[in-house]
């Protein structure tokens, strides 16, 4: 049956959330792949239109979900005319990008300096270094795999995990696959742990290598 709702919880990292509606006596749970418009994203406050289903006992769930009265447009609207020689917003996104990538630009060629200032000095044997490469690229998969298990409703990876991995060497594949995947970008508890793992993993690389540890 055809039913109207307001989108009341979103999970947006894990893509899922919950629509309330007055016909219905429980909110009706419904998914990411669940929206018609594949490109829509779905914000609390959001009024919808879906068919109502039951599967296997469960509570209410949503399909063929779309923005209530959307099915009625005959036509997209247009978009408003931009005074000449104003840039439009939409194109400013690269040029924030790139600006934003510039202090771990300066990080990461900082730390292959401070690596490869370890291994001249022999505080660091060669094969750590083909370690900590093996390193990000495992915690790169992890993070896709994870991104993956989001939005198929699989077993999660911990966030601890996450961020042990990034302590232990993998954050510059932590870092690219963040930006790759869009995972965890939005999550400021879970990135402050992510910058605070960078900068413990910098400061005990630099103490081994500065000589401040005794060698093993």
């Amino acid at each position: 049956m055809k039913r109207q709702g307001t989108l009341v919880r979103w999970e947006k990292d894990r893509g899922f959330g919950f629509i309330r509606c007055p016909d219905i006596s429980a909110d009706v749970f419904v998914h990411l792949r669940d929206f018609t418009d594949r490109g829509m994203t779905p914000q609390v406050g959001m009024k919808l239109s879906f068919e109502e289903i039951h599967v296997g006992g469960k509570g209410p769930r949503a399909m063929s979900v779309q923005a209530a009265g959307a099915g009625r447009q005959s036509q997209p609207p247009r978009e408003p005319a931009r005074p000449r020689g104003r840039p439009d917003r939409s194109t400013r996104g690269p040029a924030r990008s790139s600006s934003s990538s510039l202090p771990m630009a300066l990080l990461l060629t900082a730390y292959a300096a401070l690596l490869g200032y370890g291994v001249w000095t022999a505080r660091l044997p060669l094969i750590a270094l083909g370690a900590l490469l093996l390193l990000s690229l495992l915690t790169f998969f992890i993070y896709g795999f994870d991104k993956n298990a989001a939005g198929t409703d699989r077993r999660r990876t911990p966030e601890n995990t996450l961020h042990l991995l990034s302590l232990i060497g993998g954050w510059p594949g932590a870092w690219f696959a963040q930006r790759l995947f869009r995972h965890k970008l939005s999550k400021t508890s879970f990135m402050a742990a992510y910058w605070a793992t960078v900068l413990a993993h910098m400061a005990a690389m630099g103490a081994w290598v500065g000589k401040l540890l005794p060698a093993l």
